[in-house]
């Protein structure tokens, strides 16, 4: 398979823009010559790289090549940072994916302690802890923060430890809806706090403390600060991270309401085994910062 490097920024980009006019203001060329780039990297490939729709997506085969040109690229930009030749001298571009409450508690921490002279800046992609793994395996980011061990072929898993959330409510919303502590029909009818639809955390509690597969009334709030605050002013109760609650919280604000049942999601850094000193050095800060700050995983 015989492909060039322009070809594989380009496919990188078409993707990671969403169109190809868009890429095409990126790269500083004519969407007519990325089109070009495109169809030269499938006739080489032999196969459909992307749909031709908005935004674009990649195929199966798609997301394979893509895999290679983000090693090819980042390999490229790091040789250039060195070098201080190039577009990419003297920076290298890091996307990376981490779950809302990690980057509202310790992960901008973690980004901060990388060495000033890797001179790296962070595409950061923010999803549920569930979900940045999918971005990790469709090859938009090089490493993600993720509640998913299982190792990608070509990465590297590392544990990070736990996060640790506790029920909570403020203290007028409690003495209304759980005047009799957390029963399953005062779960039922309270107002919930989710963090959005693809947030299962709240739910998964509700089963394991209850027993049952509870749909209480929900606001969604898809915002971690927003989450804690709408909280605060009563919109109705949720599970908040440990690290919120001591940092952020002001004693009388909230009130556990089952401080003996926590929940612990175990969090995992991916990344690919690139020869890439920025990568492998956000590994070693990200890994030290969420040591020093999680609890440790059983």
């Amino acid at each position: 398979m015989d492909v060039s490097l322009e070809q594989l920024r380009t496919l990188t980009a078409v993707v990671d823009e969403g169109t190809f006019e868009s890429a095409a203001t990126v790269l500083g060329v004519t969407s007519s010559a990325v089109s070009q780039r495109i169809k030269a990297l499938e006739a080489a490939t032999g196969r459909v790289l992307v749909t031709r729709s908005k935004p674009v997506h990649p195929t199966t085969p798609g997301a394979i090549v893509l895999r290679l040109a983000r090693v090819t690229t980042q390999l490229a930009a790091d040789t250039a940072a060195e070098l201080g030749v190039g577009e990419h001298a003297g920076h290298a571009t890091l996307p990376i994916a981490c779950n809302a409450d990690s980057l509202a508690t310790w992960f901008l921490s973690a980004l901060a302690r990388l060495p000033a002279r890797h001179r790296a800046v962070f595409d950061v992609h923010v999803d549920d802890q569930d979900r940045t793994f999918e971005l990790f395996t469709s090859e938009s980011v090089l490493a993600a923060v993720t509640s998913v061990a299982r190792p990608v072929p070509g990465c590297r898993v590392t544990s990070l430890g736990s996060m640790r959330y506790f029920a909570a409510a403020a203290p007028d919303f409690a003495d209304a809806f759980f005047p009799d502590g957390l029963t399953a029909a005062a779960i039922a009818a309270a107002p919930l706090v989710v963090f959005n639809r693809k947030d299962t955390l709240q739910h998964r509690f509700i089963r394991e403390f209850t027993g049952e597969s509870l749909t209480p009334p929900a606001h969604y709030l898809p915002s971690s600060a927003d989450f804690v605050r709408g909280i605060q002013l009563g919109l109705g109760w949720g599970l908040i991270p440990e690290l919120q609650w001591t940092c952020d919280v002001a004693p009388r604000e909230l009130v556990h309401l089952a401080p003996d049942r926590p929940v612990d999601v175990p969090l995992h850094w991916q990344a690919w085994t690139l020869d890439s000193p920025p990568l492998r050095a956000l590994s070693d800060v990200v890994v030290a910062e969420a040591h020093a700050r999680l609890r440790v995983t059983v």
